[in-house]
């Protein structure tokens, strides 16, 4: 029950995002700007002030982020076996690509939330911190070539990497903000999570759902159910227990980030399939996150 009443929530405020888009009637343009807003503001917010604020044990989380890194590498290469294994056009195969690995911070966070309060938020910011990066690099590098964008820029200046390394150096560091900043960055990050979640339920789109269904379905099935069980395998090799236990294996369950869609038509990839692979890998997961949370005694 606590694993029901602690995800639910999470899906109404994407369903939400459903209506709002559909019956709102807010101008298209509204949407792009509020994903801007939470990207560069509110999201960034959340993870300065959850990290900055909590006593980080790095030598306590390496072994999660070890466990991260296998497991990250474990889907880059299954979503390289695709090319193999279903012969997808290059535009096809370079967008989809992402789906075996990419995650939806904003449900992750909000489901860490819930479960450990402020331990979850810090466990998964460093996650996010660590993993960000590499399924950036991993993404646009595949994209690449359909694109003339700077990859290195954009990983340099992503707002999530910067906020969760400036979280962390605060927390080592011992720092601490004014009275008045603190208020300030506590209320953003009470506003990021509702906002992120309505803005993945109105980014949700059903093109491409009878294209491509070896493709579609095999990102979808590898990053709700392989994938994760993966991370719970490693996660028993290393020992974690716990916060770091729960976090590991929620971050590899996670459905496909809709950063991935808006990277891929971007970058000129094939935009279809993967928001057919973000809608139903987030609709999905109603279903396997609670049981893999469930899985684990939550």
């Amino acid at each position: 029950m606590f694993v029901v009443q602690a995800i639910l929530p999470i899906f109404f405020l994407i369903l939400l995002g459903v209506a709002m888009r559909r019956w709102f009637g807010l101008h298209e343009d509204f949407w792009p700007q509020l994903d801007r807003l939470i990207y560069y503001v509110f999201f960034p917010a959340l993870l300065f002030n959850s990290l900055a604020h909590f006593k980080i044990n790095l030598s306590a989380a390496t072994p999660m982020l070890l466990v991260a890194a296998l497991y990250m590498g474990a889907g880059i290469v299954l979503g390289y076996l695709a090319k193999f294994l279903f012969r997808a056009p290059d535009r096809v195969f370079a967008a989809t690509f992402q789906a075996s690995f990419r995650f939806n911070s904003y449900v992750g966070l909000a489901v860490a939330g819930g479960l450990h309060g402020q331990e979850g938020l810090a466990a998964i910011g460093l996650l996010m911190g660590f993993m960000v990066p590499v399924a950036n690099v991993a993404s646009v590098l595949m994209l690449a070539r359909h694109s003339e964008s700077h990859w290195l820029k954009e990983i340099l200046l992503n707002p999530l990497i910067i906020a969760t390394g400036g979280g962390i150096t605060f927390s080592l560091l011992g720092l601490s903000l004014p009275l008045l900043f603190n208020t300030t960055l506590g209320l953003l990050a009470q506003a990021s999570l509702p906002m992120g979640l309505i803005a993945v339920g109105a980014g949700l789109r059903v093109q491409g759902l009878n294209s491509r269904r070896g493709t579609l379905w095999y990102g979808v099935l590898v990053k709700l159910l392989l994938l994760p069980a993966i991370a719970w395998g490693l996660a028993s090799v290393f020992g974690l227990e716990g916060v770091y236990l729960h976090i590991a294996v929620l971050m590899a369950a996670l459905p496909v980030s809709t950063v991935a869609y808006v990277m891929a038509r971007r970058m000129g990839g094939d935009g279809d399939t993967i928001a057919a692979q973000v809608m139903l890998s987030t609709l999905l997961a109603v279903l396997t996150l609670p049981l893999w949370l469930l899985l684990m005694g939550l």
